[in-house]
């Protein structure tokens, strides 16, 4: 056994060596026992859905390997994670436990006690900033209160100190002889009991080593244009880094820089077109990740609590042909198809078919939520709930709800010769780009006619938010 100081580093969402906080200040103590702990149901109601669950499969993997070669293998066990962290601290005669910090209500609830209890049985506890820019509780209006509403919150943020350059990974690993039992990754069954995770595999490579190579062809290649064709899901157009960011595959610093280092080092405040689009995307995570730590009901209930009140239509046979992509909207259907194939959609189409499920259907923006929650391997707790609540117009920073998208002019707009709904829906593959997103007759037999006439929808929409804006 080690006579150095032994830490146990505990993985979440921080799936890598790299710019990694909590390992580095392991690391620099003495010997390291790297360990992740499988404990959905402390993170109930929003426990990880099952593509989260495939992409978390692959990337402790990737993790697991990356630190084998360092010299510290991974150690797998199950929770309860307090129990479980206390036990391998016996284990293994360690004096210390250090993580990087989570934002989701549960998580936060359930660390704050895991850390008191560590403390008072005489094990010392760290915790560190891993996965944001600037952490929620250091920013704050000039009355100390949270934000609301993004653009202030993006100029406040540019006003700081350009967040801290980020650190490599440690070049090599004290371990702990002898290794700490360990399950396999195989045993927390993870991947779907039935194969639909095909196509993900030929589109995702999870993992620190892809997560990097993507960034690099990205700010070397797409980033130039991603001001204008971000907003195109018929182009390559923006980095899909979203599900290596949510993972912790690779730290926000790290992509910061990178945007930076592309641009000759230019500080953030001063940088303009795409890249400077590109970093407020990078701010609006920042800004939802701050909502949720700050207003942690709004998982679950509105931020604007006079939309408690607004008349959710009850729609099972709707709500399922959106979920299948059988709308007769092609531009919702193309998206709700690529979303079960891939596990991701365009942003773009996302505020289209969200759009339609709560305003032409006027299905509550939970079950919205909750189905991407089971189906994005980009799944994020915060950026979830910003993205459902401002479709609904009941959360900060949102959309009025009487901004009703029109599926058809939103997918003439932005995939004007329908090569993104033909990718997607193949029943329409033949038709014309004038006849793509209004097929009609045209369509044949294979695709369902519109499940609702979209003008009188939006009627009934505006005619139900008078329910909420009555009483204001």
């Amino acid at each position: 056994m080690s006579q150095s100081p032994i830490t146990l580093v505990w993985f979440r969402h921080d799936l890598r060596l790299d710019d990694n906080p909590a390992l580095a200040a392991a690391a620099a103590r003495g010997a390291v026992v790297p360990v992740f702990i499988w404990a959905p149901d402390e993170e109930q109601p929003w426990a990880p859905g099952a593509a989260s669950r495939w992409w978390l499969h692959h990337s402790l993997e990737r993790l697991a390997a990356a630190l084998q070669k360092a010299g510290a293998p991974l150690v797998i066990r199950r929770g309860p994670t307090l129990d479980t962290l206390a036990a391998l601290a016996r284990e293994c005669a360690a004096t210390h436990v250090c993580w990087n910090r989570r934002y989701e209500p549960a998580v936060v609830h359930r660390d704050t006690a895991i850390k008191k209890a560590l403390v008072e049985a005489g094990i010392e506890a760290a915790s560190f900033n891993g996965s944001l820019l600037f952490e929620p509780m250091h920013v704050a209006t000039k009355e100390g209160k949270p934000y609301q509403v993004f653009t202030p919150f993006w100029r406040a943020l540019l006003a700081r100190d350009e967040p801290a350059a980020p650190t490599g990974a440690p070049r090599r690993l004290q371990a702990v002889v002898p290794t700490p039992r360990s399950e396999t990754i195989e045993q927390l069954d993870l991947l779907p009991a039935i194969d639909w995770a095909a196509t993900m595999r030929t589109t995702w490579a999870p993992g620190e080593a892809a997560a990097r190579k993507r960034l690099e062809a990205f700010v070397s290649g797409r980033l130039s244009n991603y001001g204008t064709d971000r907003d195109r899901p018929d182009h390559e157009g923006t980095s899909a880094l979203s599900p290596h960011l949510h993972f912790g595959e690779i730290s926000p610093r790290r992509v910061w820089h990178a945007v930076r280092d592309a641009v000759g080092g230019t500080a953030a405040a001063k940088i303009t077109g795409s890249p400077e689009v590109y970093l407020r995307e990078l701010g609006w995570r920042e800004f939802a990740t701050h909502l949720l730590y700050h207003f942690p009901h709004t998982t679950d209930a509105p931020l604007r609590s006079d939309y408690a009140r607004f008349p959710w239509v009850r729609d099972p046979v709707g709500l399922r042909a959106w979920q299948r992509g059988r709308t007769g909207f092609p531009i919702v259907d193309a998206g709700m198809r690529q979303l079960w194939a891939t596990g991701w959609m365009h942003n773009r189409v996302r505020m289209v078919v969200a759009s339609f499920l709560v305003k032409d259907l006027r299905i509550s923006w939970l079950e919205g939520a909750r189905w991407f929650w089971d189906t994005l391997v980009d799944a994020d707790l915060a950026a979830n709930t910003l993205g459902w609540q401002w479709a609904a117009g009941c959360g900060a920073d949102a959309a009025p709800y009487f901004r009703i998208f029109n599926p058809t002019s939103q997918g003439k707009k932005f995939d004007p010769a329908g090569d993104y709904v033909r990718t997607w829906v193949p029943e329409l593959e033949r038709l014309s780009a004038a006849d793509i997103h209004a097929p009609g007759d045209a369509a044949g037999r294979d695709y369902p006619p519109p499940i609702v006439d979209h003008a009188e929808a939006r009627t009934l929409a505006l005619e139900a938010l008078k329910t909420v804006t009555r009483g204001r």
